[in-house]
């Protein structure tokens, strides 16, 4: 809101200093140190609240160190993300462009989703919370609403012939260049390839002439894999103080960088990648997200004083999901996301090859001590600080890998 007035400030009244807030860089800045305060000053009273509403962790028995000191500390923290991240982008932000209506309300579905989990879990005493089938359902329709949108709606293009712009031209220079086309399509990265764009509509060639109209039969089921992938991911990941919220930070902040230079035609004709229009946009939620994020590990690094919940985690994976796929890098999710990745498929082989070894030699085996992962060192004796330390370290590195394939190629 506080971007249209200011804009109002400056087109109509011509207030010297107030076209500073048609900046990106600006509205990003301001968004992160806002968020970055709301979760840390009004997190402590949400934290008061929850305990007086006695909203507590109910712990399972799992034969961990350190596990029953943790009973009772209170959960549904992440209210404080989404708190501490609305309300800067709603103060920052276009509230006309596309992607922030998209990641906002991927926001508060996720939430919801997350927030019903946690209200079934604590208050009505059921330690499986929502069914998987809800959760699922939940999942598929926001998948659905992003990917009709993001295929349909006008306001989502591309171009990829940067090359013809003029920005890098002497102004004595007349040269007569081809108007840019901005256009509707499918296309997408393959990371560490040169000539690294796909469309998902060629995978239809083979079905004739006018294939192209049919991409959204491909299009719109991938985007509903990918975000029920990643919000299962990030919840399998929160298992351990400040694990999930740091791992996401490191993540979300990479996908920053993306969104930025891709939203940037200056950017994005050096690095010679995919132009998205209006994308850039998306550092200020950016911004404001990782800005949440920091502060809610104020309160949730070791010894946590709450916990996110599935209100958090399933946000946090709906929203990465979600990023990556409107800039055009879901390809890079495995990479980027590698300790979701990670995490998920430890459980997934744990439990086919317990069922396998039971069918088989009559007895249910193991490979891992116990999954998730990060389960794993527990048991081996690890202290939770060290785990997610090293976590950490390694979500550093694969985002630093990610955001080099913007030129390794």
């Amino acid at each position: 809101m506080l971007y249209y007035l200011f804009e109002y400030l400056d087109k109509t009244l011509d207030v010297p200093g107030t076209g500073v807030f048609q900046y990106i860089t600006f509205r990003s800045a301001l968004a992160f140190l806002l968020s970055l305060l709301l979760s840390t000053i009004y997190g402590k009273r949400i934290i008061r609240f929850l305990q007086r509403q006695q909203v507590g962790e109910t712990v399972r028995e799992l034969g961990l160190a350190g596990q029953n000191e943790k009973a009772g500390t209170p959960t549904m923290g992440g209210l404080i993300i989404i708190f501490a991240t609305l309300v800067p982008v709603v103060l920052f932000a276009k509230l006309h462009n596309i992607y922030i209506v998209l990641l906002i309300v991927t926001t508060l579905w996720m939430g919801t989703i997350g927030f019903i989990d946690d209200y079934i879990k604590i208050f009505k005493k059921d330690k499986e919370g929502l069914k998987g089938i809800f959760k699922v359902v939940g999942q598929v329709g926001l998948g659905l609403i992003v990917g009709i949108v993001l295929y349909f709606h006008a306001g989502v293009t591309v171009r990829t012939d940067t090359s013809t712009s003029d920005i890098f031209r002497m102004p004595t220079e007349t040269v007569i260049l081809p108007a840019p086309v901005e256009e509707k399509s499918t296309a997408t990265t393959i990371p560490f390839f040169k000539n690294n764009e796909f469309d998902y509509a060629e995978l239809l060639a083979w079905t004739g002439e006018g294939y192209e109209k049919w991409a959204w039969l491909i299009f719109i089921p991938v985007v509903i894999f990918i975000i029920t992938a990643v919000s299962n991911g990030a919840n399998l990941t929160d298992g351990i103080d400040g694990l999930a919220a740091g791992t996401s930070a490191i993540s979300v902040l990479a996908l920053g960088i993306f969104t930025f230079v891709s939203g940037n035609i200056i950017f994005s004709n050096y690095l010679n990648i995919m132009y998205i229009p209006n994308s850039g946009e998306m550092t200020v939620f950016i911004a404001a997200f990782v800005g949440s994020l920091i502060g809610f590990l104020w309160y949730n690094s070791y010894p946590a004083s709450v916990f996110m919940g599935d209100t958090g985690s399933l946000t946090i994976g709906g929203i990465i999901a979600v990023l990556a796929i409107a800039v055009r890098k879901e390809m890079l999710i495995p990479l980027l996301c590698g300790i979701f990745l990670v995490e998920n498929f430890s459980v997934v082989l744990q439990v086919s090859y317990f069922k396998y070894t039971k069918k088989r030699f009559g007895e249910g085996r193991r490979i891992f001590l116990m999954s998730p992962l990060h389960h794993h060192y527990q048991k081996k004796g690890y202290h939770e600080s060290k785990i997610v330390t090293r976590f950490w370290i390694v979500a550093i590195m694969l985002a630093i890998l990610s955001i080099v394939t913007l030129k390794l190629r």
